[in-house]
């Protein structure tokens, strides 16, 4: 049976969360691949200096040093790399966590409206309006409460109806 997606405030939510977390870590990831590649570059050009400096030794302590702060570069830039991976990382663990929070609230909500009692000048639309923000969702009202209700156009003041 696939999964139905939520609909609603609530779904959207998450969905938003889950999505934003996502560009963050594919953010991430992108900065972290291109930090490696500066790396990977900073210790090519350090080992060329090095092959340089053995071949002239007028140039050998300029070339070492060049090689030293291309290392010290590459270093600072890996570190920033795994650093920004951390923090998305970080970011995706707690937009999970707040997307979480926002269905466990979703489902306390949920769970405390699952009824409705009907009252004067009330009809299916309204309450779908009132209770499930969308006055077009009153078939789902009446579905739910086919038990009790014969017609939709017809409900009593007083009579308590499932939200599904």
């Amino acid at each position: 049976m696939a999964k139905k997606e939520r609909k609603g405030v609530f779904g959207n939510r998450r969905r938003e969360a889950e999505e934003e977390a996502e560009k963050v870590a594919e953010r991430a990831e992108s900065e972290a691949a291109t930090e490696a590649a500066r790396r990977r570059v900073a210790e090519i050009k350090a080992e060329n200096a090095e092959k340089r400096a053995a071949a002239a030794e007028a140039a050998a302590a300029e070339a070492k040093e060049v090689a030293e702060e291309a290392k010290k570069a590459a270093q600072a830039e890996a570190l920033k790399a795994s650093m920004a991976l951390r923090e998305a990382e970080q970011a995706a663990k707690l937009a999970e966590m707040k997307a979480k929070m926002e269905e466990e609230k979703a489902q306390r909500e949920a769970e405390a409206a699952k009824t409705y009692v009907v009252q004067a000048g009330d009809n299916l639309s309204r309450i779908a309006k009132q209770v499930l923000g969308d006055a077009s969702r009153w078939p789902e009202i009446f579905e739910a409460n086919k038990d009790q209700i014969s017609n939709p156009n017809l409900i009593r003041v007083g009579q308590e109806l499932k939200i599904p």
